[in-house]
Protein backbone atom coordinates (compact mmCIF):
# COMPACT_ATOMS: atom_id res chain seq x y z
CA UNK A 1 0.00 0.00 0.00
CA UNK A 2 1.26 3.46 -0.94
CA UNK A 3 0.46 6.21 1.54
CA UNK A 4 0.01 9.94 1.06
CA UNK A 5 1.27 12.16 3.87
CA UNK A 6 0.43 15.82 3.14
CA UNK A 7 2.75 18.17 5.01
CA UNK A 8 0.93 20.58 7.31
CA UNK A 9 3.73 23.11 6.87
CA UNK A 10 2.19 24.17 3.56
CA UNK A 11 -1.36 24.50 4.89
CA UNK A 12 -3.21 27.75 5.53
CA UNK A 13 -2.91 28.09 9.30
CA UNK A 14 -5.76 30.61 9.42
CA UNK A 15 -8.15 27.74 8.65
CA UNK A 16 -6.21 24.76 9.91
CA UNK A 17 -9.15 22.63 10.96
CA UNK A 18 -10.81 22.98 7.55
CA UNK A 19 -7.56 22.22 5.72
CA UNK A 20 -6.97 19.04 7.72
CA UNK A 21 -10.54 17.78 7.35
CA UNK A 22 -10.53 18.41 3.60
CA UNK A 23 -7.47 16.31 2.87
CA UNK A 24 -8.60 13.57 5.25
CA UNK A 25 -11.98 13.34 3.52
CA UNK A 26 -10.14 13.20 0.19
CA UNK A 27 -8.38 10.04 1.36
CA UNK A 28 -5.02 11.11 2.77
CA UNK A 29 -3.92 8.52 5.32
CA UNK A 30 -1.11 10.34 7.15
CA UNK A 31 -0.57 13.94 8.22
CA UNK A 32 3.10 14.91 8.10
CA UNK A 33 4.05 17.37 10.85
CA UNK A 34 7.35 19.20 10.35
CA UNK A 35 8.72 20.41 13.67
CA UNK A 36 11.59 22.89 13.29
CA UNK A 37 13.58 24.55 16.04
CA UNK A 38 15.58 27.32 14.36
CA UNK A 39 18.84 25.51 15.17
CA UNK A 40 19.08 22.25 13.24
CA UNK A 41 17.22 24.06 10.47
CA UNK A 42 16.92 27.84 10.06
CA UNK A 43 13.15 28.08 10.42
CA UNK A 44 10.83 27.65 13.41
CA UNK A 45 7.42 26.01 12.97
CA UNK A 46 5.40 24.58 15.86
CA UNK A 47 5.69 22.28 18.83
CA UNK A 48 3.79 19.69 20.84
CA UNK A 49 0.96 22.08 21.88
CA UNK A 50 -0.13 22.46 18.24
CA UNK A 51 -0.04 18.70 17.72
CA UNK A 52 -2.17 18.25 20.85
CA UNK A 53 -4.62 20.91 19.64
CA UNK A 54 -5.27 19.31 16.25
CA UNK A 55 -5.20 15.68 17.42
CA UNK A 56 -8.95 15.55 18.29
CA UNK A 57 -10.05 16.74 14.84
CA UNK A 58 -8.42 13.97 12.78
CA UNK A 59 -8.09 10.20 12.70
CA UNK A 60 -5.14 10.35 10.32
CA UNK A 61 -1.81 8.91 11.42
CA UNK A 62 0.23 11.78 12.85
CA UNK A 63 3.70 11.47 11.36
CA UNK A 64 5.89 13.85 13.39
CA UNK A 65 9.18 14.76 11.72
CA UNK A 66 11.50 16.25 14.32
CA UNK A 67 13.92 18.57 12.55
CA UNK A 68 15.38 19.64 15.87
CA UNK A 69 18.52 19.33 17.95
CA UNK A 70 18.43 17.01 20.97
CA UNK A 71 15.16 15.35 19.89
CA UNK A 72 15.39 12.83 22.73
CA UNK A 73 14.42 15.62 25.16
CA UNK A 74 11.04 16.10 23.48
CA UNK A 75 9.94 12.60 22.51
CA UNK A 76 7.63 12.17 25.49
CA UNK A 77 6.00 15.57 24.89
CA UNK A 78 5.11 14.70 21.32
CA UNK A 79 3.99 11.19 22.21
CA UNK A 80 1.63 12.61 24.83
CA UNK A 81 0.40 15.20 22.32
CA UNK A 82 -0.81 12.45 20.01
CA UNK A 83 2.04 11.51 17.67
CA UNK A 84 1.76 8.08 16.09
CA UNK A 85 5.19 8.15 14.48
CA UNK A 86 8.25 9.99 15.78
CA UNK A 87 10.93 10.54 13.18
CA UNK A 88 14.35 11.84 14.21
CA UNK A 89 17.33 12.90 12.13
CA UNK A 90 20.38 10.66 12.25
CA UNK A 91 22.50 13.80 12.14
CA UNK A 92 21.17 14.96 15.54
CA UNK A 93 21.56 11.80 17.61
CA UNK A 94 24.64 10.06 19.02
CA UNK A 95 22.93 6.79 19.99
CA UNK A 96 20.25 6.11 17.40
CA UNK A 97 19.42 2.67 18.74
CA UNK A 98 18.67 4.04 22.20
CA UNK A 99 16.41 6.74 20.74
CA UNK A 100 14.52 4.18 18.63
CA UNK A 101 13.99 2.08 21.78
CA UNK A 102 12.72 5.13 23.69
CA UNK A 103 10.24 5.94 20.93
CA UNK A 104 8.90 2.39 21.00
CA UNK A 105 8.61 2.51 24.80
CA UNK A 106 6.35 5.56 24.40
CA UNK A 107 3.98 3.56 22.22
CA UNK A 108 4.92 5.23 18.93
CA UNK A 109 6.45 3.91 15.74
CA UNK A 110 10.09 4.88 15.31
CA UNK A 111 11.54 6.54 12.25
CA UNK A 112 14.99 7.72 11.26
CA UNK A 113 15.65 10.47 8.73
CA UNK A 114 18.69 11.40 6.66
CA UNK A 115 19.42 14.60 4.75
CA UNK A 116 20.33 14.49 1.04
CA UNK A 117 24.07 14.49 1.72
CA UNK A 118 23.99 11.89 4.53
CA UNK A 119 24.93 8.38 3.34
CA UNK A 120 22.86 5.29 4.04
CA UNK A 121 25.80 3.94 6.04
CA UNK A 122 24.83 6.39 8.80
CA UNK A 123 21.66 4.39 9.54
CA UNK A 124 22.53 0.81 8.57
CA UNK A 125 23.14 -0.07 12.22
CA UNK A 126 19.55 0.70 13.23
CA UNK A 127 17.54 -0.60 10.28
CA UNK A 128 16.44 -3.59 12.37
CA UNK A 129 15.03 -1.19 14.99
CA UNK A 130 13.01 1.19 12.82
CA UNK A 131 9.50 1.22 11.44
CA UNK A 132 10.29 3.90 8.87
CA UNK A 133 13.21 5.42 7.02
CA UNK A 134 12.68 8.94 5.69
CA UNK A 135 14.88 9.98 2.80
CA UNK A 136 15.01 13.76 2.43
CA UNK A 137 15.19 14.77 -1.23
CA UNK A 138 15.54 18.45 -0.38
CA UNK A 139 17.51 20.12 2.39
CA UNK A 140 15.27 20.37 5.46
CA UNK A 141 13.93 23.71 6.57
CA UNK A 142 12.00 25.15 3.64
CA UNK A 143 8.98 24.06 1.62
CA UNK A 144 8.69 24.39 -2.15
CA UNK A 145 12.21 23.20 -3.08
CA UNK A 146 13.02 21.08 -6.15
CA UNK A 147 13.75 17.38 -5.69
CA UNK A 148 17.44 16.42 -5.61
CA UNK A 149 17.84 13.37 -7.93
CA UNK A 150 21.00 12.13 -6.21
CA UNK A 151 19.06 11.72 -2.96
CA UNK A 152 16.30 9.82 -4.75
CA UNK A 153 18.91 7.36 -5.99
CA UNK A 154 19.39 6.07 -2.41
CA UNK A 155 15.97 4.41 -2.36
CA UNK A 156 16.64 1.39 -4.63
CA UNK A 157 19.79 0.69 -2.60
CA UNK A 158 17.83 0.92 0.64
CA UNK A 159 15.18 -1.40 -0.76
CA UNK A 160 17.86 -3.92 -1.67
CA UNK A 161 19.31 -3.79 1.85
CA UNK A 162 15.81 -4.27 3.24
CA UNK A 163 15.26 -7.30 1.01
CA UNK A 164 18.67 -8.86 1.68
CA UNK A 165 18.23 -8.58 5.45
CA UNK A 166 14.58 -9.60 5.46
CA UNK A 167 13.51 -6.38 7.18
CA UNK A 168 10.12 -4.73 7.26
CA UNK A 169 10.07 -0.94 7.39
CA UNK A 170 8.38 1.80 5.39
CA UNK A 171 10.41 4.01 3.08
CA UNK A 172 9.24 7.60 2.98
CA UNK A 173 10.36 10.43 0.73
CA UNK A 174 10.05 14.12 1.58
CA UNK A 175 10.86 17.00 -0.70
CA UNK A 176 9.93 18.25 -4.13
CA UNK A 177 7.39 15.56 -5.04
CA UNK A 178 4.50 16.56 -7.28
CA UNK A 179 2.23 14.97 -9.84
CA UNK A 180 4.77 15.75 -12.54
CA UNK A 181 7.52 13.56 -11.07
CA UNK A 182 5.38 11.21 -8.97
CA UNK A 183 5.72 8.15 -11.21
CA UNK A 184 9.50 8.55 -11.34
CA UNK A 185 9.52 8.64 -7.54
CA UNK A 186 7.24 5.63 -7.15
CA UNK A 187 9.39 3.62 -9.57
CA UNK A 188 12.14 3.64 -6.92
CA UNK A 189 10.03 1.55 -4.55
CA UNK A 190 9.13 4.19 -1.97
CA UNK A 191 5.79 3.60 -0.23
CA UNK A 192 5.07 6.82 1.70
CA UNK A 193 4.98 10.14 -0.13
CA UNK A 194 5.18 13.45 1.71
CA UNK A 195 3.66 16.27 -0.34
CA UNK A 196 3.43 19.80 0.98
CA UNK A 197 3.06 22.51 -1.63
CA UNK A 198 1.75 20.02 -4.21
CA UNK A 199 -1.30 19.40 -2.02
CA UNK A 200 -1.96 22.25 0.40
CA UNK A 201 -0.84 25.03 -1.96
CA UNK A 202 -2.92 23.70 -4.85
CA UNK A 203 -6.03 25.57 -5.92
CA UNK A 204 -8.07 22.63 -4.64
CA UNK A 205 -6.08 20.69 -2.00
CA UNK A 206 -8.67 17.92 -1.73
CA UNK A 207 -8.57 17.30 -5.48
CA UNK A 208 -4.78 17.44 -5.43
CA UNK A 209 -4.75 14.71 -2.79
CA UNK A 210 -7.16 12.63 -4.88
CA UNK A 211 -4.90 13.03 -7.91
CA UNK A 212 -1.98 11.57 -5.95
CA UNK A 213 -4.10 8.66 -4.76
CA UNK A 214 -5.25 7.92 -8.31
CA UNK A 215 -1.63 7.51 -9.42
CA UNK A 216 -0.93 5.34 -6.36
CA UNK A 217 -3.57 2.85 -7.48
CA UNK A 218 -1.57 2.13 -10.63
CA UNK A 219 1.25 0.80 -8.40
CA UNK A 220 -0.83 -1.33 -6.06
Amino acid sequence: MIILAPSLLSADFSKLSEEIKNIEEAGAQYLHLDVMDGHFVPNITFGAPVVKCIRPISKMVFDVHLMIENPEKYLEDFARAGADILNVHAETVDDLKAVMNTIHSLGCKAGVTIKPDTPLSAIEGVLEDVDMVLIMTVYPGFSGQKLIPEALAKIPTLNQIKKDKGLDFDIQIDGGVGIGNLKEVLDTGVNIIVAGSAVFSAENPAQAAKDFLTVFKEYE
